[in-house]
């Protein structure tokens, strides 16, 4: 993988976290093993529209995973992606380049 395709894996992510109510998504699915969209919606307070619109970007993000079972959908944490980004992280505090010599493609992915 080529330094350019990380670093928009990573821009993706970080778009993702930027938003107060994805970062409560990503702390309540994070706190249990999984959880239902409706939950979501009745913890943040927000309308169904905003909850999916969320949601969706944080899948699209791989931060999460969801699955669909009849009308209902279930958000899992994507610990790979996670742990991708923590790596990332760790070669940035480290001072070394990342994308050189590591090669975390999980970045570079919507869905891992």
């Amino acid at each position: 993988m080529d330094t350019k395709g990380l670093e928009k894996g990573v821009e993706k992510i970080a778009r993702a976290m930027s938003d107060r109510s994805r970062l409560l998504i990503l702390q309540k699915v994070a706190g249990q093993h999984c959880v239902g969209c409706q939950e979501v919606h009745r913890v943040l307070s927000l309308a169904q529209p905003s909850v999916s619109h969320h949601v969706k970007v944080l899948v699209d993000a791989g931060l999460v995973h969801s699955e669909k079972s009849g009308r209902n959908l279930t958000l899992s944490l994507n610990k790979a992606t996670i742990q991708a980004l923590i790596d990332y992280l760790t070669l940035l505090r480290n001072g070394e380049c990342p994308g050189q010599e590591t090669d975390p493609d999980i970045l570079t992915t919507s869905k891992g």
